[in-house]
C-alpha cells in the first residue's frame, strides 16, 4: 500500500475524478458509467459529511418514530442521507434502480435508460450518531440483467457479489474517507473541505495478512456459538487488543489499515446473524479480496452466496486472511 507523503498540498495530488479518469484509461475494458457513477456517491457524501459536522446546529439529531424493513429505528440522519443518494443517483443517466437499507423493495428511475443498480447502506453505525461517533455509508454497483425496456426485475438486484462491478464506502470520521474498487484494487481518498474535493491518500491498498486487533460485540459472548467463543479467547490468550466502535465501516477501515479481524456471529436474538449481505456484506466483502483479505459466513465466501431477498441477513467474519481462517478452522 503505498501512502502519499504528508508534505504535498492537497492540490498536488490527484482528486478522485482525475484518478478515476486515468483507471478509465489503463483498464478500457472497464465500464465508461461507472467514473460518473461515482462521482455522484461522492457528491452525495460530500452533503452528507457537510450535515454530519454540524449535527448539533443542524437539528437532525433523534429519530423519526418510525422502523426500516429490518426492526431498526430510522434515525433523522439517516433518512436524511437516504433521499440524498437516492436523489442524487437518481439524476445520473446510468443508474435505473437502487435498494436501499432503508427502503423494502426496488426504487425505480422510470425515467431512466440507465443500466447500472446501485445497493445502498445510506448511513452505516446509526446509533453512534447521538455520541458524535463515526458512521458511515456502504454501496455496490451492479449491472441489470433484464432489458432496458422492462422494470427492473427481482433477478436484478439479487446478484452474488461475485458480480458487483464495484464497491465502496465513505467513512465520516476524524477527517472523511472514501474508499472504493472498481476491481483493479481498492484506492481511498480524504475530503478536504476547504477546496470541496476528494484527493488520494492511499493508492493501492493491501490488508496486512495478519493483525492483533479483533472487532466483536463481546455483551452477547455467552449467545455466540461454540466455535466463536473459543477463538475470542484464543484472541485474549495472544493479548489482542479488542476494538469495536459499533460502526460497520469503521471496524472495517482500522482492519484495512492495521489489520485485524470483524465478526458478527450468529446469536440468540438474532440466529442468522444481523448484518444484510446484499446491503452491506458484499461491497466489503469485494473491497476485503481485493485489497488481499478474506469474508466468510462461515460456512462459505460472502462474494459466492446466492441473495434470496434484498434484506436477507446472515453472520459475518471479515479482515485479514490469516485471522479468517484461523476462526474457520474452529468451525465443526
Amino acid at each position: 500500500m503505498k501512502k502519499k507523503p504528508s508534505n504535498i498540498l492537497p492540490d498536488l495530488r490527484p482528486s478522485l475524478d482525475q484518478f478515476l479518469q486515468e483507471e478509465q484509461q489503463q483498464f478500457p475494458d472497464s465500464p465508461e458509467a461507472l467514473p460518473r457513477i461515482l462521482h455522484a456517491m461522492a457528491a452525495a457524501g460530500k452533503v452528507v459529511n457537510e450535515v454530519v459536522r454540524r449535527l448539533d446546529l443542524a437539528d437532525v439529531i433523534g429519530s423519526q418514530g418510525a422502523y426500516n424493513f429490518s426492526g431498526d429505528e430510522q434515525q433523522n440522519l439517516d433518512m436524511m442521507a437516504h433521499h440524498c443518494f437516492v436523489r442524487m443517483l437518481g439524476a445520473t443517466e446510468e443508474v435505473c434502480a437502487v435498494i436501499s437499507e432503508e427502503e423494502t423493495g426496488i426504487i425505480a428511475f422510470t425515467n431512466s435508460y440507465g443500466n447500472y443498480i446501485i445497493a445502498l447502506d445510506p448511513l452505516d453505525g446509526s446509533p453512534n450518531i447521538d455520541a458524535n461517533a463515526a458512521i458511515g455509508t456502504i454501496f455496490s454497483v451492479y449491472q441489470r440483467w433484464s432489458s432496458q425496456s422492462m422494470p427492473v426485475q427481482q433477478a436484478d438486484v439479487l446478484q452474488e457479489g461475485s458480480k458487483q462491478l464495484a464497491a465502496g464506502y465513505i467513512l465520516y470520521g476524524t477527517s472523511t474517507m472514501l474508499v472504493y474498487t472498481v476491481r483493479h484494487g481498492v484506492h481511498g481518498f480524504t475530503y478536504e473541505p476547504s477546496i470541496g474535493e476528494f484527493f488520494l491518500a492511499y493508492q493501492a491498498m493491501q490488508m496486512p495478512e495478519d493483525g492483533r486487533n479483533y472487532a466483536i460485540n463481546d455483551g452477547h459472548f455467552n449467545t455466540f456459538p461454540s466455535y466463536v467463543q473459543r477463538y475470542i479467547q484464543q484472541c485474549r490468550h495472544h493479548n489482542y487488543a479488542a476494538r469495536y466502535m459499533g460502526a460497520l465501516v469503521a471496524d472495517f477501515h482500522r482492519h484495512l489499515i492495521q489489520g485485524g479481524i470483524y465478526l458478527y456471529p450468529p446469536t440468540l436474538k438474532n440466529p442468522e446473524g444481523k448484518l444484510r449481505l446484499v446491503l452491506e456484506c458484499n461491497a466489503l466483502a469485494l473491497i476485503a479480496e481485493q485489497a488481499g483479505g478474506t469474508a466468510s459466513n462461515g460456512q462459505q465466501a460472502i462474494l459466492a452466496i446466492q441473495p434470496q431477498a434484498i434484506h436477507q441477513r446472515l453472520p459475518l467474519y471479515i479482515g485479514s486472511t490469516n485471522m479468517v481462517q484461523s476462526l474457520l478452522a474452529e468451525v465443526v
